[in-house]
């Protein structure tokens, strides 16, 4: 597990050069990103795909020249005003927000700990099994 110390939006320089120190197919690279585009609480998975407008993302995509690695995106809803986008994501959950929002961060480690023991297919069937429950 590795967590850059970068801003966000050069997380994929930090990725390139872990890349270049440990050599990783990109299926076994699971990028956890916040996302403004979710309603708070909301976790969706996929195994591939663009940036949604998340600057990490572009990031990632274009220093990786791939779309091609899971991600598991965490919803934070967008409660903010125009121009202030960064202190609101940076900021902490509200108190309305924080008990389902530590129920779905419990769930996404269990979800990430699925997925480094069995991988991305064991990941999405606990997930569509969790669903079901």
């Amino acid at each position: 597990m590795v967590k850059p110390t970068t801003y966000v939006n050069r997380s994929g320089i930090a990725a390139l050069e872990l890349s270049e120190e440990i050599d990783f197919d990109l299926k076994d690279f699971l990028v956890v990103v916040d996302d403004i585009n979710l309603p708070t609480g909301k976790i969706r998975v996929r195994g591939k795909g663009g940036d949604g407008g998340h600057n990490g993302l572009y990031s990632l995509i274009y220093q990786l020249e791939s779309e091609d690695f899971p991600r598991l995106r965490f919803g934070v809803g967008n409660n903010f005003e125009k121009g202030e986008m960064a202190d609101y994501v940076l900021s902490p959950f509200n108190e309305d927000e924080t008990e389902i929002v530590q129920e779905k961060i419990d769930f996404s480690a269990q979800l990430i700990e699925v997925f480094i023991k069995e991988g991305y297919v064991a990941m999405l069937n606990f997930l569509a099994k969790s669903l079901k429950d």
